[in-house]
């Protein structure tokens, strides 16, 4: 179990219930893009993560810009899950062989295994570095960085790698796992003390009650639930076979019943720029 520093670091008492509602993949596909921005401007969401090769990242960050009050981060992305809707890098593929597949678009989940055997950690950099580099070329500024399917980077060298890079743009990181939240933590870096929370490995029927239990037994410290909003449309049934769970995070995301419950058990909702605040003024402490 972590030490529970997060309170600590961010400026709130020992037994304060933190929680991130981060909404990922922002700019997947349209449906996404919309349920997102409901859950961010009418729910408990108050994070999302955009990934930036894919077809509606232009709208995604046309969306942040008219909300500049969204905090948001960049969801580096090697993965493309979806079997008739692909997407590549910004990078040009004859620089990210190893990231790529026989069709030149990024592997899909599947075949996660044959990518990390593969993927050069140069390439995986010069990818990131790009997904970065879009964002902030486009007048956005991003909280944090984590990874679309690839849990802590699923590699250590690629965990390291993403580290750094959120050490050298001033930005926090999202981890999943106990061991580098206890790393993190020791160097004066806050991050959730505990497992982050995959609404897609939640059952969809009754996800809302389901919900309100978790939030009355949220422990102190700081917690993370990353979920995944959709609109349960003719394009996210054509594209998505999560598209009910989708549709199933959105109702409870919105529902008055656990907004009422956040308010009930004093939970305090926070983004990821709280956390970023104190990673970049700490950045200089971290080894190199």
């Amino acid at each position: 179990m972590p030490d529970l520093r997060a309170n600590e670091l961010l400026g709130y008492p020992s037994d304060a219930r933190l929680l991130i509602v981060n909404a990922d993949d922002f700019g997947v596909y349209h449906a996404v893009n919309e349920a997102v921005l409901r859950a961010l401007t009418d729910g408990v969401a108050r994070s999302t993560t955009l990934m930036v090769p894919c077809p509606w990242a232009l709208h995604a960050m046309r969306l942040l810009r008219d909300h500049p009050e969204i905090a948001f981060g960049v969801h580096l992305t090697v993965v493309a899950e979806f079997p008739d809707y692909r997407w590549g890098p910004l990078s040009t593929r004859q620089a990210v062989p190893s990231l790529l597949d026989e069709t030149g678009s990024f592997y899909s989940n599947d075949r996660q295994a044959e990518l990390l055997a593969r993927a050069k950690l140069d390439e995986v950099e010069a990818e990131f570095r790009a997904q970065i580099e879009v964002v902030l070329a486009a007048g956005l500024r991003p909280t944090h960085l984590d990874w679309h399917c690839l849990r802590d980077g699923g590699r250590p060298d690629v965990f390291d790698l993403t580290l750094g890079l959120a050490t050298e743009y001033g930005l926090a990181l999202r981890v999943f796992d106990q061991a580098p939240i206890e790393r993190l933590q020791r160097e004066g870096l806050p991050t959730n003390d505990h497992g982050v929370v995959d609404s897609t490995r939640l059952p969809t029927t009754d996800k809302t009650a389901r919900f309100v239990r978790m939030l009355r037994e949220l422990p102190a410290g700081l917690s993370e639930w990353a979920v995944h909003p959709g609109l349960g449309t003719a394009e996210a049934r054509t594209i998505d076979g999560w598209w009910a769970k989708r549709a199933a995070d959105l109702r409870f995301l919105v529902s008055r019943e656990v907004r009422e419950t956040v308010a009930a058990e004093g939970i305090v909702l926070l983004d990821y720029s709280a956390l970023q605040a104190v990673w970049d003024k700490n950045r200089a402490r971290r080894p190199a």
